[in-house]
């Protein structure tokens, strides 16, 4: 059997999207050869979350022999970075022992997140091995509505009092850091839990050991309730530039902290359902590239069969008027033109003002002066494409010139009307307490060719005099 190769190129030339690749064959050759202890000895160098991607990568099972080459911290380390269904088959292989030393060493927060997703069946065997610690700490944040602070925040963090010594904090943390997920913030609470203020480890450091905590510490401290939503966090934590912010129940009392990564996680999720849900297409925040073919095609459907009822409605229309386009057959030519133009233009607009929404950019504007600038936008657009149709309708074309007016005047209506539904329908949803991506698309496509249509056709019969 031929030896696999030793790695040529060090991982320090590689690019970090080349070292799980690499990882990855590298493993798989020298476990088909049995050479564990090679095997071994290639994931030293290498970071939790790179040697995650690469096991990933991996076949089914070849996973559970890789996995198990890990050291136990560096085994819950990497486990917290694979994805799910990874998760669940390396759970299934796992003896009680190995559950116990990295389920149970996982952060609350990230164990909650991984029991949510697992089956109802796989949970209650997880529960029976955890210690009741372990799922006390997990069942309180997995009490918490999803979606919400509660749900993702970790109950990790280290907390002071403001009559402690900068000495005595800085030992706290020598102490505590080992079970803390954050130590570059510490929380200030009085004797009943309540929270009063925060102070950094970069103002420790700068202070002199007999200083105590109530002289250094900021008391204007911005936090998110537990029922504030995730991406609300995620908005905050990005405005002030934090590491991680304080999560208190209604009584005021800390709870816990959530950490820039979780914030991360949480923008990624929402940009990429929201990108799904311009295309009309549902996830309800699975992998899209591991469901089911019947699943994908099942949430892809729904807005197809909108559109496919749309192109009825307009297809009906066309088909009304009959004698126009009989007496006038040029003007057929032009309809695709026209809803394909408005279709593009209404894209752009719910693109822009759905952007705006989730950034908060359009908040201080307000709807009706977002809609009117869209509305002032689409009438320069369709003046610009306007004038363009009607110069190659006419020169190029070799059409009538009032028919080449219809097409610019109508692309001019077409383009105003799209820009107004684009821009206002979010505003609309939102207010009706729908996603504003989801239902955005097939609606605006709806209403440009439906009245799309009906705009070009009156305004042919007024040029024309039909």
């Amino acid at each position: 059997m031929t030896e696999p190769q030793p790695i040529s190129s060090p991982l320090g030339t590689l690019s970090r999207r080349e070292i799980p690749d690499l990882v990855r064959s590298q493993l798989e050759a020298l476990l088909k050869n049995g050479d564990l202890q090679g095997a071994k000895a290639i994931l030293v160098p290498v970071q939790p979350v790179d040697i995650a991607e690469a096991i990933e990568g991996m076949p089914e099972a070849m996973q559970a022999i890789a996995f198990r080459l890990l050291s136990k911290q560096e085994a819950t380390e990497v486990y917290e970075h694979l994805d799910t269904s990874v998760q669940q088959v390396l759970l299934e292989d796992f003896k009680r022992q190995d559950v116990l030393d990295i389920i149970g060493n996982m952060s609350p927060d990230d164990r909650a997140r991984l029991l949510d997703e697992l089956p109802s069946k796989v949970v209650r065997r997880l529960r029976a091995q955890l210690s009741p610690t372990e799922w006390q700490s997990t069942a309180l944040l997995m009490g918490y509505e999803s979606g919400t602070a509660g749900r993702i925040m970790t109950p990790e963090y280290i907390s002071v009092r403001e009559n402690m010594s900068v000495a005595q904090t800085l030992e706290r943390i020598r102490t505590l850091s080992p079970v803390a997920e954050i130590i570059y913030y510490l929380y200030v609470m009085d004797s009943e839990r309540r929270l009063t203020g925060i102070v950094s480890l970069r103002d420790l450091v700068i202070s002199s050991p007999e200083e105590k905590i109530s002289e250094i510490m900021t008391r204007d401290v911005v936090f998110v309730h537990t029922d504030t939503d995730g991406e609300e966090v995620s908005r905050l934590i990005q405005r002030y530039d934090f590491l991680a912010i304080p999560v208190v129940d209604r009584e005021q009392r800390l709870v816990g902290v959530i950490t820039i990564d979780d914030a991360i996680d949480i923008m990624e999720q929402e940009t990429t359902e929201d990108i799904y849900a311009l295309g009309g297409v549902q996830t309800d925040g699975d992998n899209y590239f591991e469901m089911s073919l019947w699943t994908v095609a099942r949430r892809r459907v729904v807005w197809l069969f909108v559109l496919l009822l749309t192109n009825t409605v307009t297809g009906s229309i066309i088909n009304s008027q009959q004698d126009l386009l009989q007496q006038v057959v040029v003007l057929t030519a032009f309809i695709p033109l026209l809803t394909g133009t408005g279709g593009n233009v209404g894209a752009q607009s719910s693109t822009v003002v759905i952007r705006g929404m989730n950034t908060d950019e359009i908040r201080l504007l307000g709807p009706l002066k977002v809609v009117f600038r869209e509305g002032i936008a689409g009438a320069l657009l369709g003046t610009i494409l306007g004038t363009l149709a009607t110069i190659w309708a006419y020169f190029l074309l070799q059409v009538n010139l009032q028919v080449a007016f219809c097409v610019g005047i109508s692309l001019i209506a077409i383009s105003i009307l799209a820009s107004v539904s684009g821009s206002a329908l979010p505003f609309l949803f939102r207010a009706i307490k729908l996603d504003p991506a989801l239902m955005s698309a097939p609606f605006i496509t709806t209403a440009v060719d439906v009245l799309g249509v009906l705009i070009y056709f009156n305004i042919a019969k007024l040029f024309l005099g039909l």
